[in-house]
């Protein structure tokens, strides 16, 4: 299936600046597969150290939370949007 992958500005340093990428991929794992082999060094951000899901990664496919549409198990349409949202947390102390 090809899907666009809508980039978040957060993660643009490890995708060259590119804001979106259009990609083959059946589901989440080979969405994965291919954002690795394109990106490298985004891998570290998108999963932990046992292949999963960060936890404070958010997936939207067609602005709907993945985890509601099946999780990973997703099988992707053509022409899907996915979108990776990382929670992002800070600010200073007072």
């Amino acid at each position: 299936m090809s899907i666009t992958v809508q980039i978040p500005s957060a993660l643009r340093r490890l995708t060259g600046g590119a804001p979106h990428l259009t990609c083959e991929a059946a589901n989440l794992h080979e969405l994965f597969a291919a954002l690795d082999g394109k990106f490298p060094d985004l891998k570290s951000h998108l999963r932990d150290e046992a292949g999963e899901v960060r936890r404070f990664l958010n997936i939207y496919v067609n602005e709907e939370d993945i985890r509601f549409l099946g999780g990973a198990s997703y099988a992707f349409q053509e022409g899907d949007e996915v979108l990776l949202v990382p929670s992002i947390a800070g600010g200073r102390d007072r």
